[in-house]
């Protein structure tokens, strides 16, 4: 929405729900399972659809591309009007960093943050297999292996808070949208409930403000960060196994088991790597060689695809750098073999 502009302007994009991740049996080396069902994950995964909508919108023709929310960019490629901002509200901390030292409401007497010194504060975490909470990364990095989680080792996933400071860093559209689009951050990041102001911000952004080397357009984002005033009363209970998703222009809602990573059929997710990466060959297809801010020859596998984001994977080095030097751990990435695979007519 405008900045200046009134809240009641603004329009939602998209709708998540979600507390849990794939058993790790259940991955796809096809790119079919959603991984992380958590709804700011799914919520992420939902923008980049309306963003492929919009990308399109404006290839059409001349008339469709004063709706998009794209503009042709002097650098090249394209960037957001200026006009348009995104904003994430959650109901609830997001797992690991910025929630492991906020349990409760604060109260107004209570000092922001009494340990902030801790060995704990700022370590990277990464969510059970199927449970729910979080864990520090061990401190000798582990790199996971496809038979290795495939024979029982728990597959771990980084935590939503550390998912969040990536994407203040390389952006919200990830390294496929990078080669049309600049970087894309959140403006504000609004809490429901269990808002921390010391923790939250620690967890975003404050942490890694020893990022250095960035390339053009990166950034360490910070963006506002709040919560609302009368918070969400919790609702105790076992969090269920599904997880929903819509993205406006979509008929119905989409009902996907977290276990699995796909719906109760069996069915891939319209939000799964394999879907979006279809969306993304379709833009691909029809934009002009000169609207590419990265170069690529013919497209393959989804793994090759990506890497030609160089300046969007110079900056996730960037990341991962700033984590290990400010002695908060390695990042865990997912087994290679999830993102070889290419699409098959």
């Amino acid at each position: 929405m405008p900045p200046g502009t009134d809240v009641k302007d603004a329009k939602v994009i998209c709708v998540s729900t979600g507390t849990k991740c794939i058993n790790g049996e259940y991955m796809s080396d096809r790119g079919l399972a959603l991984n992380d069902c958590h709804a700011e994950i799914i919520s992420r995964r939902s923008l980049l659809r309306f963003l492929y909508t919009q990308l399109e919108l404006y290839l059409n023709n001349k008339d469709d591309q004063k709706k998009s929310i794209f503009q042709k960019s002097e650098r090249g490629g394209l960037r957001l009007k200026d006009t348009v901002q995104f904003h994430l509200y959650i109901s609830t901390s997001p797992c690991g960093d910025a929630r492991i030292f906020s349990p409760h409401e604060p109260i107004l007497e209570e000092p922001a943050d009494r340990h902030p010194n801790r060995k704990a504060r700022g370590q990277l975490r990464t969510k059970i297999e199927s449970g729910e909470g979080t864990i520090p990364v061990r401190s000798n990095a582990s790199i996971q292996t496809w038979d290795g989680v495939l024979q029982g080792e728990r597959l771990l996933t980084m935590s939503c808070s550390d998912k969040m400071a990536r994407w203040n860093v390389v952006g919200i559209q990830g390294s496929l949208l990078s080669i049309f689009v600049e970087p894309i951050y959140f403006s504000s990041i609004i809490l429901g409930s269990l808002y921390h102001g010391d923790h939250l911000s620690r967890a975003m952004y404050q942490r890694i403000s020893n990022i250095e080397d960035l390339p053009p357009l990166y950034t360490l984002n910070k963006p506002l960060l709040s919560g609302i005033s009368n918070a969400e009363a919790r609702q105790p209970g076992k969090a269920p196994n599904f997880s929903v998703n819509w993205t406006v222009g979509d008929s119905a809602i989409e009902v996907i088991n977290a276990t699995t990573g796909k719906d109760e059929l069996g069915r891939a997710s319209r939000l799964c790597k394999h879907a979006l990466y279809c969306r993304w060959m379709r833009v691909h297809g029809k934009v002009p060689s000169s609207l590419l801010r990265s170069k690529i020859s013919k497209p393959n596998m989804y793994h090759e695809s990506k890497l030609v984001a160089k300046e969007y994977q110079a900056a996730k080095a960037c990341l991962f750098r700033a984590f290990v030097k400010a002695g908060l751990g390695a990042w865990v990435e997912k087994p290679t073999e999830q993102d070889q695979f290419s699409l098959t007519p």
